[in-house]
């Protein structure tokens, strides 16, 4: 099997101009950075908090869209051929704050001494942060943010995690409550695990699933449940534990100013199903690795503000992937750390010569 070439832009590792780049998160757009910036001959240093590189090509997404070898030989061919150092187990972060994922870290480094230890720093951590629902109930035992659930689930399957801590799907029901590419992910490993029953609902139609209506028919073929304009309005628990949960139908709003047709519970439409797991696949923040009197602009959505050179508000701290877009495809986020890491070189060429 052919590993995933991050480092394609060259052959050889090239002579050394001098310079050293921290990229923080080795997920697809820290990977692909690290190959531009090895390939032009900086010292690279990656830091990431899982116990190794890939990000949520290992850590979330399921073996059959991203095979995990694939993505381990081509970590290591940037370690062996590039020379590229990597840091895992190691959070990068300005005080305390808690994300999804952190359950392997061993050390953390503040992020002003990368700031200061290195001549450029890129962000590329990605969006750690999932949302629930705020319903009654969202507290029971068997209720899952979808990264953390798809996180335990491939942690075992990589050998990091013990299978102890991990949901036991086999013969249970599960309900996942989204349509985009991680609900159908944890629907898809619930049906891998064994689950007698997938349910996914959805509070549009398939037709505005942001997966796509081919991937939801996909997982309809394989036996998930599609439950369209419906959404859940309350958990229902039995001894602190999932047992159902009641769902109310929605109809869709005549179009607002921006093209969107919001969904309206419909009074009186409520039924239950039973299920004993729910995973809420609602929506990702992302994380960077800095507080807010770091002097580096975020958005409303706390996404890092970039200009056209991928340089945040702060000289010299670049960001790419989906800390900036927001949660997007593996594809989207790889060519946005290509191009910021081509923006760092020509900084450092340039300003740092």
């Amino acid at each position: 099997m052919n590993g995933m070439n991050f480092a394609f832009h060259c052959l050889k590792r090239p002579e050394p101009t001098g310079k050293r780049v921290a990229i923080i998160g080795a997920g697809p757009a820290g990977l692909a950075a690290a190959g531009y910036l090895s390939c032009k001959g900086h010292e690279v240093h990656v830091y990431d908090k899982l116990p190794e590189p890939g990000g949520l090509m290992l850590f979330g997404i399921p073996e059959f869209r991203i095979p995990v070898e694939r993505v381990r030989l081509g970590y290591r061919d940037l370690a062996e051929r590039m020379g590229v150092v990597f840091h895992t187990g190691v959070k990068v972060v300005s005080g305390g704050r808690k994300d999804e994922g952190d359950e392997f870290v061993e050390k953390t480094v503040d992020f002003e001494e990368l700031v200061r230890d290195f001549d450029a720093v890129l962000i590329a951590t990605g969006t750690w942060r999932s949302w629930l629902a705020d319903i009654p109930g969202i507290e029971l035992e068997g209720v899952f943010k979808a990264l953390e659930y798809l996180f335990r689930i491939k942690s075992a399957k990589l050998g990091h995690m013990d299978w102890s801590e991990v949901p036991e799907i086999e013969g249970k029901r599960v309900m996942v409550v989204g349509a985009g590419h991680t609900a159908c992910d944890a629907a898809l490993e619930s049906l891998l695990m064994g689950a007698e029953k997938v349910y996914m609902s959805y509070r549009r139609t398939i037709r505005e699933a942001p997966a796509g209506s081919y991937e939801i028919n996909l997982l309809r073929e394989k036996g998930v449940e599609w439950l369209e304009l419906t959404m859940p309005k309350r958990i229902i628990g039995e001894n602190g534990r999932v047992k159902a949960v009641e769902l109310i139908r929605t109809k869709l709003s005549e179009p607002d100013e921006s093209g969107r047709r919001r969904p309206v519970p419909v009074e009186g439409s409520e039924f239950t199903v039973d299920v004993d797991y729910i995973v809420f696949a609602i929506g990702q923040t992302p994380t960077p690795p800095f507080g807010e009197n770091c002097g580096i602009a975020t958005d409303r959505k706390g996404r890092i503000v970039v200009d056209s050179r991928h340089m945040t508000s702060r000289e010299g701290i670049f960001a790419a992937g989906d800390v900036v877009l927001g949660p997007s495809l593996v594809g989207r986020a790889t060519k946005d750390g290509l191009y910021a890491a081509r923006d760092v070189h020509l900084w450092l060429m340039e300003v740092r010569a």
